[in-house]
């Protein structure tokens, strides 16, 4: 029985682990030529930054278990000092509030040595990157699976470990029933509408002024900032969530000047000069987003799987990925969570 994973990030990743542990078939493939999905980690000048996913927290079993496991290492959010706010007018208030990731965890190294850990303990000839699916077909014996290129993977079983809008858009012959495709497009891929800024800095003068890096803002063009700096030593660094539309993004240079704008009102003359000034704008990565994610969704989505996607062509598509748990979708945990319920599923 030869399973085909598609998708790379933390839940494909996670499955193929555990599938080479029990020895069993299995191949994974990833659009990107890279490996982690939504967690991207760029290192610059010594330090690591996350431009995706950022923050896991206590409660949180499976990413706590993992992360012992693979002997990687965490520590606490920066929140020591006051908090910045800016006002719709753009005035800055010191003091107001307190930091609201106090208590979060992150990963030293980035939550890419997550990812390079998980790929690592899985074969070179396991794993194939830059190989897009595009169509997928039922036969008497399994499922042809289409790249991009043409090359057909002929195998018995799919494990969909990407975004369900994402999946909405392959070729299914036969098609899916119009309830599992409608199930599939009205998912809201976590994130997927938002954008991030990392801007870094030699020192981090934001502490030294008793500022712990948090801010607050209806001015923008971000609407929430932290600190972003690795546990010891430098670089030093403040992300913010940009919270203007994905059509106002489109500009980066124009956008660019007011990020390093709105840092300087809310730090001081300092933050005018970052050494990067990194932008990651989710919407218009095409194997994150499709056009529906331009639209703001307010809240937490409800995840989980719903029944239309269960038993699909006998049972040989299947589905995990952070949107598909159901109690902590959205999260790394969540991705974990799917990916420990569809390994479960292939066992019955």
């Amino acid at each position: 029985m030869t399973t085909l994973i598609i998708g790379g990030g933390l839940s494909g990743l996670a499955v193929a682990h555990a599938l080479q542990a029990k020895g069993q078939d299995y191949f994974l493939v990833e659009a990107r030529r890279r490996l982690g999905g939504r967690i991207k980690t760029e290192h610059r000048d010594g330090g690591a930054f996350d431009m995706g996913p950022t923050w896991f927290w206590p409660g949180q079993p499976r990413i706590a278990d993992l992360i012992k496991r693979l002997n990687l290492s965490k520590f606490d959010q920066f929140a020591d000092g006051d908090l910045v706010y800016e006002n719709e007018q753009g005035q800055v208030q010191r003091g107001r509030g307190f930091s609201s990731m106090q208590g979060s965890w992150r990963l030293v190294g980035g939550l890419g040595a997550l990812i390079d850990a998980l790929a690592d303990s899985l074969p070179v000839d396991r794993v194939r990157l830059d190989a897009e699916v595009t169509a997928l077909v039922k036969t008497s014996n399994g499922i042809d699976v289409t790249l991009k290129t043409d090359e057909c993977l002929q195998v018995d079983r799919v494990i969909f470990c990407m975004p369900p809008r994402v999946a909405a858009n392959l070729s299914f012959t036969p098609a899916l029933p119009d309830s599992a495709t409608m199930v599939l497009q009205n998912i809201p891929t976590w994130m997927a509408g938002q954008a991030k800024a990392i801007a870094i800095y030699d020192t981090p003068f934001w502490r030294e002024a008793g500022l712990s890096g948090d801010g607050q803002s209806r001015f923008g063009p971000m609407v929430e900032i932290h600190d972003a700096s690795p546990e010891q030593g430098g670089p030093y660094a403040l992300f913010g969530f940009i919270g203007v539309p994905p059509q106002i993004r489109v500009d980066e240079d124009t956008l660019r000047q007011h990020l390093i704008a709105q840092l300087t009102r809310l730090f001081g003359p300092k933050a005018a000069q970052p050494s990067h000034l990194l932008i990651k704008d989710w919407v218009f990565d095409p194997f994150t987003a499709t056009k529906a994610d331009m639209a703001p969704v307010h809240g937490h989505p409800t995840y989980g799987l719903p029944e239309a996607l269960r038993g699909l062509w006998g049972d040989r598509l299947l589905f995990s990925g952070s949107e598909l748990s159901p109690q902590f979708g959205g999260y790394l945990e969540g991705a974990l969570e799917a990916a420990e319920n569809v390994l479960s599923s292939l066992e019955k």
